[in-house]
């Protein structure tokens, strides 16, 4: 079965795809799969990890919202890696590669979304700061399966710390994370945006909108459709004038949204909850699981408290916090 896998890639696939045959390999020898190409193989590993499972409990924007329809970090996964594939079919480029770059993309992202991230960052500064695509990387090499990583392959961990910032990815597939990421969140927190109230659909810029479109489902369809006329030729990239509409959107939601008072007005509580848990866990490390313990001799305390706190899912930080500050109420008989 795997044969006639890699058979269909050669026949099918663009010739700028990445073939799963010529993956470079992963960090540890593995026995091959007698019927899954390693790119399937990694997809696999990143569903059943545990940091995959959590991110169904970490919000995406909005902290703690009331409500059942807001976006959590799992879900935006999900969106990320559907407009991925689709993106990747139309261009005939490896869809195994791309879904499992999109599925392991934000494992380390922190409780409370960017909030968590700035956090954390601040408390790192002086040891190299701290970024969620770096962390998914170290989730993914170091501290899934009880400490010794899912041993993923190259291009997979590539795409993964590749899908935010100036770097670029070294294959197609991981190039159109970046893309797709971008599609999938500005959408989707539009969506909750006006859900919670900040914003509608009429807010948008009418410049923006007549390119775009003025629903979720039209801006998704005309920015992916963007990308697939953009081609591979001169790496993936979005049709003008998307690019810029896509750029302006951002730059919208950023100023409505994402810095919004409303939508950010637990930030100080979130930077001093995960103060002062950063502060015991390095004062104390025998309360620091296993898994993130093992790796301090060579990165520090500091960085194992940190690889525990941005495990953690909203609720369990907040429980955390909770028992180890909040002082419990004696019921007296």
């Amino acid at each position: 079965m795997k044969t006639t896998t890699y058979e269909f890639e050669r026949a099918f696939l663009c010739e700028k795809a990445f073939l799963s045959e010529n993956t470079k390999g992963r960090l540890h020898p593995a026995e091959p799969c007698p019927v899954r190409t390693e790119f399937q193989r990694d997809r696999d590993r990143i569903i059943h990890s545990k940091s995959f499972r959590r991110l169904m409990h970490k919000m995406q924007v909005f902290l703690a919202p009331e409500g059942d329809h807001y976006r959590t970090r799992l879900t935006h996964t999900l969106e990320v890696a559907q407009i991925a594939r689709t993106i990747a079919r139309a261009l005939r480029l490896n869809e195994d590669l791309t879904e499992a770059c999109a599925l392991g993309h934000d494992l380390g992202h922190t409780p409370f979304g960017h909030s968590g991230e700035r956090a954390l960052d601040t408390l790192l500064k002086e040891s190299g700061g701290f970024r969620h695509n770096e962390q998914s990387l170290r989730v993914v090499d170091l501290l899934e399966n009880g400490g010794e990583g899912l041993n993923l392959t190259c291009e997979v961990r590539d795409g993964i710390v590749c899908h935010t910032g100036d770097v670029q990815a070294k294959t197609l597939e991981g190039c159109i994370i970046k893309y797709a990421d971008r599609i999938a969140y500005v959408n989707h927190d539009i969506d909750d945006a006006s859900r919670a109230g900040l914003l509608c659909n009429d807010d948008i810029p009418k410049e923006i909108s007549d390119v775009l479109g003025y629903t979720h489902s039209e801006r998704i369809s005309s920015l992916v459709q963007a990308a697939v006329r953009h081609g591979v030729k001169n790496g993936i990239g979005l049709d003008e004038p998307y690019a810029a509409a896509l750029n302006d959107l951002r730059g919208f939601m950023f100023e409505k949204v994402y810095f919004n008072k409303t939508a950010k007005s637990e930030d100080d509580k979130v930077y001093n909850m995960i103060s002062l848990m950063f502060s015991y866990f390095t004062s104390h490390p025998e309360s620091i699981p296993q898994e993130y313990v093992k790796h301090a001799e060579k990165d520090g305390i500091q960085r194992a408290a940190a690889d525990y706190i941005a495990g953690m899912t909203d609720r369990y930080a907040i429980g955390c916090f909770e028992s180890l500050f909040v002082p419990k109420v004696w019921q007296y008989k």
